[in-house]
C-alpha cells in the first residue's frame, strides 16, 4: 500500500460517518443527521416552514465520531405529504481533524400512507462539504436515496429502512423502534428509541485506486423529551448512547484497517423547534 493510500484511509475514516439521509424529527436524541419521519395524511393540503436550531455535545454518526459539540440547525418546508428541507453541521469546539467546517446537507421525502398504521417514504439526501480535500480522499459531495417503511403497532413504531450511496457504492440497512411513554401531569412524554444498522460501501475514498472498501456495524439507544412552549415551538432535550463496531477499511492486496473514529459515545441534544 502506497504512502498516498495510507493518507486516505486515514482521512477517509473521519468522513464516512456522515454519508446518510435526512429528514429528522426535532425529537430525536442525538447529533444524527435526520432521517425521514412518518407523517399522517392530512385532511386536506396544508403547508408550514420549521425551523430547528440544535446544539449537541457530540457529532455522532452510524457509530463514527465526526467532532465534538456542534451546531446543528435544520429548515424544512412542508406541502402536503412532501418534506423539503436543508440541515448543516458547524463545529463548535473539539473539531476532529479532516472533519468537514461546515456540512450542509439538502434533502427530501414523500410520505405514501396507506393506511393508519402504515406508511412508504422514499427519499433522498445530497450531502455536500465545501472544504473537503479531495486529495486526500475527502469526497466534496455525495448523493444517497433512501426508502423507509413506517409501521405501527400498540404504541410501537417500526422503521426499517435502506440507503444506497451512489458515490460510495454501497447501501445501509436500518430498523429502528420507538415507543413514547405520556407524562401529562408534568405536560409531556418520555421518546425512546432503539437502532441497529449495517453498512457496506465500496469506494469510500475519493482519488483512490485500488478502491477502498468500508464495512460496519452499529448500534444507539436514546430517550427524549419535548417541552411546548407555545402552539407552534417546544424545547426537546435528549440524552443517548451509540456506538460503531466492527468498522474496517480494506483495499485490495493490503489487511484490513481498524476505523479508530468507530466510538461508543454518550450524546447530550438541546434543540428548539419552531412552526410558522
Amino acid at each position: 500500500m502506497t504512502q498516498k493510500t495510507n493518507v486516505v484511509i486515514t482521512c477517509a475514516a473521519l468522513i464516512l460517518g456522515a454519508l446518510s439521509a435526512r429528514g429528522q424529527t426535532a425529537n430525536t436524541p442525538v447529533s444524527e443527521p435526520p432521517t425521514s419521519p412518518a407523517i399522517e395524511a392530512p385532511a386536506g393540503p396544508t403547508a408550514s416552514w420549521t425551523f430547528t436550531p440544535a446544539v449537541v455535545s457530540q457529532y455522532m454518526f452510524r457509530g463514527v465520531r465526526l467532532g465534538g459539540p456542534s451546531f446543528q440547525p435544520a429548515l424544512e418546508f412542508d406541502f402536503d405529504n412532501i418534506g423539503i428541507g436543508i440541515w448543516a453541521n458547524f463545529p463548535i469546539s473539539d473539531k476532529v481533524d479532516g472533519a468537514s467546517d461546515p456540512e450542509i446537507d439538502p434533502y427530501a421525502y414523500y410520505t405514501i400512507a396507506v393506511n393508519d398504521s402504515l406508511s412508504i417514504v422514499p427519499g433522498f439526501t445530497w450531502y455536500n462539504y465545501p472544504r473537503a480535500d479531495s486529495a486526500n480522499g475527502f469526497y466534496k459531495a455525495t448523493f444517497e436515496p433512501s426508502l423507509a417503511v413506517n409501521y405501527t403497532i400498540g404504541g410501537f413504531k417500526f422503521t426499517p429502512k435502506v440507503y444506497y450511496d451512489i458515490v460510495l457504492e454501497g447501501a445501509t440497512l436500518e430498523l429502528t423502534a420507538a415507543w413514547a411513554l405520556p407524562l401529562k401531569d408534568l405536560g409531556t412524554e418520555l421518546d425512546f428509541m432503539a437502532t441497529v444498522g449495517t453498512y457496506k460501501w465500496k469506494s469510500a475514498a475519493d482519488n483512490a485506486f485500488p478502491e477502498v472498501k468500508n464495512y460496519s456495524d452499529y448500534w444507539l439507544v436514546g430517550v427524549s423529551a419535548p417541552y411546548a412552549i407555545n402552539s407552534s415551538s417546544k424545547i426537546v432535550v435528549g440524552l443517548a448512547y451509540t456506538e460503531g463496531r466492527n468498522n474496517y477499511f480494506k483495499q485490495s492486496g493490503s489487511p484490513k484497517v481498524e476505523n479508530t473514529g468507530a466510538v461508543g459515545r454518550g450524546v447530550i441534544t438541546i434543540s428548539y423547534g419552531i412552526t410558522f
